[in-house]
């Protein structure tokens, strides 16, 4: 079992209002009906838990669309002004399904994948392939040879290994593909250290020392076309320093590289932060696309060669905002840490088997009571998972109604990123459902697992028969 959590952690203000949703936290369209049960597009939360049971994963389908489309604009619009164009691809690792491949392609996103369960998902729901970028620090042989045979439109190299495996692939397979080559820019993003991507003692990509030579051999080899650099320098990050300063160092080796052959891209990745907590400040993404490209223009310039087309990669931008985890909860004590703390532990039915977020990096949410409004006075909370491990912790420091009680439904927003795509099945839980909400209606864009489904895959059984499911549980609520 892993370590209890610190009992001191940097306490929020207490709010005015225990019930207030916060702006820039929550989907956009989130309110509060005239019985103060939340609503989400339009549907009450309390219909969809007693339709869909908990805990569950609520996506707003027009909160993605609005999201893909002001990236899309804010980046065109920014490199428009350095005549250049650019090419926004959704991060699918952030939350992928066939719907969500559907929307962002719908609204004029490429896609980025990184395995080939991802490539797969992006195919599946009809993604053109030469609108998908291939990333990975360790692609198999048999995921590069699926990439080369259906055309993805780039390759990321990210090794000398990778490097020689595409290189086989392509002459074994008489094809082309177009590659880039991931480098560590050594820039260190303030963010955590688990998000942070560029630095050099990590396991992506090449050294900046290295890129040249990579490049090298690459157009060396007939059936590789080297389209262009790129570099990712973490995730959740706010403001443009980390980008500029990356920029400059990424900007001046390709330059180098121009003495080989033109180089048509330049991708800058993603990792632009979202709000989860209300004194989060996120950049908005159109001062940080000015800034961006504004940043890699002026390198040019100084370098006197032209601004390359740009690429960059957002996923938790586009998705995070627009998802909303609904639990019930089951238990709530005090427990006194000091003489001067007391808080509450709100045990949910769900946690680190479908957030694992908080528990891999400390990360931070919010919370509110979603069925009620409450006029008791906020009172310190931590929501707590039902898993074996002090840190199934969900919330770590949040102030909820004194009142919460079992049987109330509890809402975490910001959770459209990385919660489903890191769940798992710790304890033998299942994994929730995925409901997305659009013009008023609901629908499964991801089923509920059952006890069932665990079963099924376990080969020392034979069959798995309805006894299995234990009775009142809430997948039984599934529809």
């Amino acid at each position: 079992m892993s370590a209890a959590p610190s009992s001191r952690v940097d306490l929020p203000p207490a709010p005015v209002d225990a019930n207030d949703l916060a702006a820039g936290v929550w989907p956009t369209g989130a309110d509060r009906d005239e019985h103060g049960v939340l609503r989400l597009g339009g549907i009450d939360a309390t219909a969809l838990r007693d339709r869909f049971g908990t805990p569950l994963y609520v996506l707003d389908e027009d909160e993605v669309r609005a999201h893909a489309r002001r990236a899309l604009e804010a980046f065109r619009a920014a490199a428009a002004v350095q005549r250049a164009q650019a090419r926004v691809y959704y991060a699918g690792k952030a939350f992928l399904s066939s719907e969500v491949v559907r929307w962002v392609t719908d609204e004029g996103l490429a896609v980025d994948v990184c395995t080939g369960g991802e490539l797969a998902v992006a195919l599946a729901a009809g993604a053109d392939p030469s609108r998908i970028g291939f990333h990975g620090n360790n692609k198999s042989v048999a995921e590069l040879e699926r990439a080369v045979e259906v055309g993805v439109g780039s390759i990321v190299i990210d090794s000398w290994i990778e490097l020689e495996r595409l290189a086989a692939i392509v002459e074994r397979l008489d094809a082309t593909q177009a590659v880039l080559v991931r480098v560590n820019s050594g820039v260190h993003a303030e963010t955590h250290d688990f998000l942070a991507t560029a630095h050099e003692d990590q396991k992506f990509g090449f050294a900046l020392e290295d890129a040249a030579a990579a490049v090298a051999r690459i157009r060396e080899i007939d059936g590789l076309h080297f389209v262009g650099l790129h570099c990712h320098i973490g995730s959740q990050i706010f403001g443009t320093a980390g980008f500029r300063e990356s920029a400059a160092r990424v900007v001046e080796l390709h330059a180098e590289l121009l003495a080989g052959g033109d180089i048509p891209v330049l991708n800058l990745g993603g990792g632009f932060g979202i709000a989860y907590v209300a004194s989060d400040d996120p950049t908005p993404i159109e001062e940080l696309a000015a800034g961006i490209v504004e940043a890699v223009a002026q390198e040019c310039d100084v370098r006197g060669i032209p601004v390359p087309n740009l690429a960059f990669e957002p996923g938790r931008a586009i998705v995070g905002r627009a998802g909303v985890t609904l639990y019930e909860v089951g238990t709530v004590k005090p427990v006194t840490v000091d003489e001067t703390l007391t808080r509450l532990y709100v045990s949910v039915d769900g946690g680190m088997s479908d957030n694992a977020r908080p528990a891999l990096y400390g990360a931070q949410y919010s919370a509110r009571l979603a069925s009620r409004v409450s006029d008791a006075e906020p009172a310190l909370a931590r929501v707590v998972g039902r898993h074996c491990e002090a840190g199934d912790i969900v919330v770590d420091a949040e102030y909820l109604p004194a009142d919460v009680a079992p049987g109330d439904l509890l809402a975490v927003p910001a959770t459209g990123a990385y919660c489903f795509s890191l769940s798992n099945n710790y304890n033998h839980v299942p994994r929730p459902p995925v409901v997305a909400l659009r013009g008023g209606e609901a629908r499964v864009i991801v089923r509920r697992e059952t006890v069932d489904d665990l079963l099924a895959r376990d080969a020392g059984l034979a069959a798995t028969t309805e006894g299995n499911r234990m009775p009142g549980s809430s997948e039984g609520r599934s529809k």
